[in-house]
């Protein structure tokens, strides 16, 4: 029997306690907190109701280790902050009809959140002998993302601690990438997918596992991530910005181009 619904209503049930918890708490980065754990509980679920084995095992425990990293440098990020510059913004918009939106929409992410469970959930069942080269490179690729997340997270933290204000970070990875976090938060469900390759041609329908990085991609690069996020920071630090954006690319890492900067600073991190 299919897990799926059982993930599907964890998803619905941890957006509805992030609505409380937001409107309570005035905190909007306790959503993105919720959402990643929420996540890795759906995904977990689904990974298990699979039958795959000791591959279900390996995806069940290398998403353990995704969700809870990103969940706890949320909320420890969140503790004590300025609310999120997206849902204030949302906020502003809104108006007297935040309360009812902000409700539909964490119902709507959590919609989303049902796309990586499934993609967990065909990935765990590929019916090719386990381990194999799909199980090694995937492995490598997610191992890959999460490290290089946490490196992200890790230079801009420091960065904050000692930058000044209104500065764009351009540290470390931040220096290749405008959005360094998004795209290895990218490339660990581009290696989730790439799981549901083991045994593909036996069950095709595993093919559907790659529409969790295509809908990371759509959301990060082009709806909720990038867009509202850099329209804060060309809001806020407009010159600084700007020389940022003349020289860092927006989301693939690639060396910096050679272009005029009047400053270096600080860049507000998504989740």
């Amino acid at each position: 029997m299919s897990t799926m619904p059982i993930a599907a209503l964890l998803l619905i049930t941890a957006m509805a306690v992030a609505w409380v918890v937001r409107m309570r708490t005035g905190s909007s980065g306790w959503i993105d907190a919720i959402w990643s754990a929420a996540v890795g509980l759906a995904g977990i679920v689904a990974a298990f109701g699979a039958a795959g084995g000791g591959r279900r095992w390996l995806i069940a425990g290398l998403i353990v280790v995704w969700s809870s990293r990103l969940a706890l440098h949320i909320g420890a990020r969140t503790r004590g902050a300025a609310d999120d510059p997206r849902y204030a913004e949302l906020a502003r918009r809104w108006g007297r009809a935040f309360g009812p939106r902000l409700f539909l929409f964490l119902q709507i992410q959590a919609a989303a959140g049902v796309v990586p469970a499934l993609a967990l959930h065909l990935a765990a069942g590929a019916r090719a002998p386990f381990p194999g080269l799909f199980d090694v490179v995937a492995t490598l690729v997610v191992l890959t993302g999460i490290a290089g997340e946490a490196l992200a997270d890790a230079q801009l933290r420091r960065f904050r601690a000692s930058a000044p204000a209104g500065s764009v970070c351009d540290a470390g990875l931040w220096g290749w990438s405008r959005h360094p976090n998004y795209f290895f938060e990218w490339l660990v469900w581009c290696g989730f997918a790439l799981f549901a390759l083991a045994g593909i041609s036996e069950r095709p329908v595993q093919i559907l596992a790659f529409a969790a990085p295509a809908l990371m991609w759509v959301l990060l690069v082009h709806v909720s991530g990038i867009p509202p996020l850099e329209a804060h920071m060309a809001k806020s630090r407009p010159e600084a910005w700007r020389g940022h954006v003349a020289r860092v690319s927006a989301f693939v890492p690639r060396p910096p181009r050679r272009a005029p900067s009047r400053s270096t600073g600080h860049q507000e991190e998504s989740p």
